[in-house]
């Protein structure tokens, strides 16, 4: 994947922790700094003023049960692509055609991207991640990233949360870069298998919500099979209307 230059070695940061351990070799230069001590309210929007004109980019980042920090994880850059070489729809497309006949009852075909919906949230998405991440601080760390905008956060340390679902991440980060188009999300916490993202424009309506559901089930098919009730409408409705936070889990 191609990246920014990276000025994560010359920074005089908190103490914590450059990752270049990867599956393979290590890389050639740091993925992300984390930091030694525990996330608190107020890091993420600090750290986003420090590092943005630096091209550096906020997460959080979560050790989950298995106490697994980023250098535990299985990271991929070598075998991660670049987000703008694929597109949103028909990545979406291909993952409905693959379960979608398998794991839902009425088997409907895929009906394109959701529509953008028309409010928003009164803050900048930017203030809104801001306030979401801090409510998430609890048990997880900061961290800073090389990469062009949130959305490419995972590509650009190679992350490998989703491998059961899709081998290269690049490709769900191409949705997350429609998804920060068109819902004004920024990705403000990764773990070893999940991934947390605010939203500065959530659907309004049922209609909204419903067609965002397919997206969520191509994107991630395990939320809609582990989070009862059961079903596309029942998600759209408990999930998606008007939520301002939507969480990941690949099993």
């Amino acid at each position: 994947m191609a990246t920014l230059p990276n000025p994560l070695p010359l920074l005089d940061l908190p103490p914590g922790t450059l990752v270049d351990t990867t599956i393979d070799d290590p890389w050639h230069e740091p993925l992300l700094w984390y930091a030694d001590e525990s996330a608190q309210p107020g890091d993420w929007a600090r750290l986003r003023t420090t590092g943005r004109p630096l091209g550096l980019l906020p997460v959080l980042v979560d050790g989950g049960r298995r106490t697994q920090w980023p250098e535990d994880w299985d990271l991929d850059p070598a075998g991660t692509s670049y987000p703008g070489d694929h597109d949103a729809e028909d990545v979406l497309g291909e993952f409905w055609e693959e379960y979608a006949s398998d794991e839902l009852e009425d088997g409907a075909e895929w009906s394109g991207l959701a529509p953008t919906p028309s409010a928003s949230a009164s803050e900048t998405p930017d203030e809104l991640a801001a306030e979401i991440a801090d409510q998430l601080t609890e048990g997880a760390r900061m961290a800073l990233v090389p990469a062009r905008r949130s959305a490419d956060i995972p590509a650009a340390i190679g992350w490998s949360g989703p491998l059961n679902h899709e081998n290269d991440v690049a490709r769900l980060c191409a949705v997350l870069r429609s998804w920060e188009d068109r819902f004004d999300i920024r990705v403000v916490a990764l773990g070893f298998d999940t991934l947390t993202v605010s939203v500065g424009r959530p659907p309004t309506t049922a209609a909204e919500a419903g067609a965002l559901a397919a997206e969520h089930f191509a994107f991630c098919p395990d939320n809609i099979d582990a989070a009862p009730p059961n079903g596309l409408d029942a998600y759209a409705e408990k999930y998606l209307l008007g939520q301002e936070t939507w969480s990941f889990w690949w099993d």
